[in-house]
């Protein structure tokens, strides 16, 4: 069985795969970013667009943002995976079976991601574009302890051009996302580019799993701390209500609300498994003490379909070239993330985005350049002593009820 799938941006020329900044852009408009190429016009078509959830809104505007190139066919897998069937087996302990629906999401996959608003709170009452997107992608599993399992995100783009040419692969490392049985304390996202660290209660942390996930850059995005439910069909966990940051598909298109309150659910399946968000749209007060306002309420729906045969190579490459540097990149991150209670985070250095200054370097290592002896910790050290300053005490209550309403 095969699909063909849309992305959100037309492919360079297959030359770029020569110019490692131009790929990995690439792949980041496409896939991340969301701000698609126009395309030609195309006849409305007699019937009403269909809207889910709201029937009898004018649907003109409405079509979703992104799907503007066509990616090669994909095969998806028929049989359960053989993760499926660890996580399944008998006689496993709780949190042993908790781990094994973790190591589930690894592997390879074909992704859609799907956001709409569902609740507008204030006028017009009438739902943003909704926005549209997806990847192929390999997930791997870069720590796994009996407490702690470290999974990444690597995509590999393949796009047909309109004359039937492929172009690519283009490859890019993506999100990141750790977890941790009974964690003493979890970094939570609090507004205005600041993270804080929050203590555990001892109820809050047994039995419980925190997810903590990464930028592409690997600097911090949200935690959240919840538990694993397992039926028969399925195994799902679902975390309590955490701030993030506004994705990158949000913060090029939008600038009326500053971050998200987001209740997170992933559930695996025989054949792969999905990200459930259900998402507040908040906008902080300008003063301490004022109150949040809450623009919308959003669902997103990221489905993960596993699929067979298609070619993985170019990010196994690109993981062991660039595997050391994002070593040394995670371990400055911990280090700065458990010495300090509070923190701020640029998403600059010197007018340079901090992922593009990390890309570039990654793209060196990936070309064959051998790093002299210490270079690639000097260089890290001085990136997060850029971007990195300590956060200043919370401005009132608000803020914090932005993050835990």
């Amino acid at each position: 069985m095969s699909s063909r799938q849309r992305a959100d941006r037309t492919p360079p020329t297959a030359g770029a795969r020569r110019r490692p900044r131009a790929a990995w852009a690439v792949v980041l408009a496409a896939t991340v970013l969301g701000c698609g190429a126009p395309r030609a016009p195309v006849a409305e078509p007699r019937a009403p667009r269909y809207v889910f959830a709201w029937p009898f809104v004018e649907t003109e505007g409405l079509a979703p943002r992104g799907g503007t190139t066509q990616g090669a066919p994909v095969t998806l897998a028929i049989d359960p995976a053989d993760a499926w069937r660890t996580l399944r087996a008998d006689g496993l302990a709780p949190a042993a079976r908790d781990r094994a629906a973790i190591l589930a999401m690894a592997g390879d996959y074909r992704t859609s991601f799907d956001f709409l608003e569902t609740v507008v709170f204030e006028p017009p009452y009438r739902p943003a574009q909704p926005y549209r997107s997806w990847a192929t992608e390999r997930v791997y599993v870069v720590e796994d302890r009996d407490d702690f399992v470290s999974l990444q995100h690597v995509l590999v783009m393949v796009f047909v051009d309109e004359d039937g040419r492929r172009q690519g692969p283009f490859v890019q490392k993506h999100w990141r996302q750790d977890w941790r049985y009974e964690p003493r304390s979890v970094v939570e996202y609090v507004g205005r580019r600041q993270w804080r660290r929050r203590d555990l209660a001892p109820d809050e942390r047994r039995g419980a799993w925190s997810q903590s996930v990464y930028q592409v850059d690997d600097s911090p995005r949200y935690a959240s701390v919840g538990r694993w439910r397992h039926e028969r069909s399925f195994s799902a966990w679902t975390g309590d209500p955490t701030g993030r940051p506004l994705p990158r598909r949000e913060h090029t298109a939008r600038k009326d609300y500053d971050l998200l309150t987001a209740v997170n659910r992933h559930t695996i399946l025989p054949h792969g498994w999905v990200h459930e968000e259900d998402n507040l749209k908040r906008v902080l007060p300008d003063a301490a003490g004022g109150a949040v306002r809450t623009k919308a309420r959003e669902i997103g729906v990221n489905r993960y379909d596993r699929i067979r045969g298609f070619d993985f190579s170019a990010a196994d490459a690109y993981w062991r070239a660039t595997g050391p540097l994002w070593a040394v990149v995670r371990r400055a991150w911990a280090e700065r993330l458990a010495g300090t209670a509070a923190l701020r985070v640029a998403t600059a250095c010197a007018g340079t985005p901090s992922f593009v200054l990390l890309f570039e370097h990654a793209a060196r290592l990936e070309g064959g350049e051998a790093p002299a002896s210490g270079t690639m910790e000097a260089f890290v050290d001085d990136l997060l002593d850029c971007i990195v300053t300590p956060a200043p005490p919370p401005r009132g209550r608000g803020a914090r009820r932005s993050a835990r309403p």
